[in-house]
């Protein structure tokens, strides 16, 4: 059963939310003019919001001010009937504070804070409750905790999102660790109006299966329709169908995460025709042989696609 109960706030985040690429151009410089280009196709999709800023918009790579730009030029592409969320994780609480007041400042509907990790032996359950605690209480929109220890080293253990979870503020959780058992724990010891999200592909059905209340998918950048068809076929009890194509979307899934992260996808982009340039150094482009295995495993997908259709 999908949680898509509004959050204490009145803000829900059922759907699927697109962890938009930062562009930049040949010199490295953040292009804006290329991320503008970028949203007509993903607002022509049903995806239910937009995230800025995250670990797919190479946001530790940034400058504050690059940070603000990015933000002003999003919140005006994004509709006010799509939810506009910003990631404001840094590794101080002064400065993941102040990142989310500028975000709320520039218009951001939430910010995603991923865990300090730089000290990550000493990022105890009382020490994240408390950063968290300090950024929610001072932040005039709502927050989403981010939990991603294949990047941070940090595990955010249910028992710190449970204290979490009864601040008014924190709504919900971006879980990225893959762990479908660890999504099932954070659905069932938080209040039904907290909301958990999902930050694989890979694991989308399995994690909709035990109570998520929707995604944020980098896959969705690539293939939007096809990520929120699967979340529709969930919702609307088609199971057989879902599962069909949840197995389709694995092979791309996976390319897209832990294998080649950032640079998969901004390659995968460029073959679905939209280019977000390349990744900012020290990431470097994606070579082959992942360029081929990424063209084999769209082409696979549109063709099963296609068989699935006649």
């Amino acid at each position: 059963m999908i949680k898509v109960v509004p959050t204490m706030n009145g803000m829900e985040f059922a759907g699927v939310h697109a962890p938009i690429p930062t562009p930049f151009d040949d010199r490295g410089h953040v292009d804006l003019a290329r991320l503008r280009a970028l949203f007509p196709r993903w607002l022509d999709s049903a995806l239910a919001g937009f995230v800025v800023l995250g670990t797919t918009g190479e946001a530790a790579l940034l400058s504050e001010d690059e940070s603000d730009a990015v933000i002003a030029t999003a919140r005006d592409l994004v509709p006010r009937s799509r939810r506009f969320v910003v990631g404001t994780g840094r590794e101080s609480t002064a400065g993941a504070v102040g990142a989310a007041r500028r975000a709320a400042e520039l218009g951001a509907d939430a910010v995603l804070v991923r865990t300090p990790g730089f000290f990550r032996a000493q990022m105890t359950t009382d020490v994240l409750v408390r950063h968290y605690t300090a950024v929610a209480d001072t932040v005039p929109v709502p927050v989403l905790l981010y939990n991603f220890p294949a990047v941070t080293g940090v595990n955010l253990q249910p028992a710190a999102v449970e204290r979490l979870a009864r601040h008014p503020n924190v709504v919900g959780v971006k879980e990225s660790g893959g762990d479908v058992g660890q999504i099932a724990d954070l659905v069932t010891i938080t209040p039904a109006s907290f909301q958990v999200l999902a930050g694989s592909a890979s694991t989308f059905l399995p994690a909709l299966s035990v109570g998520a209340a929707g995604g944020i998918l980098a896959l969705s950048c690539v293939l939007p329709d096809a990520c929120c068809r699967l979340y529709r076929l969930t919702r609307e009890g088609r199971e057989a169908e879902a599962l069909k194509l949840q197995q389709q979307l694995m092979p791309i899934a996976r390319l897209l995460g832990s294998t080649y992260g950032v640079a998969g996808l901004k390659a995968a982009m460029r073959m679905a025709g939209a280019d977000a340039g390349l990744p900012r150094t020290p990431l470097l482009p994606l070579a082959e042989p992942g360029i081929g295995a990424i063209r084999d495993a769209l082409a696979a997908l549109e063709e099963a696609s296609h068989g699935s259709a006649a």
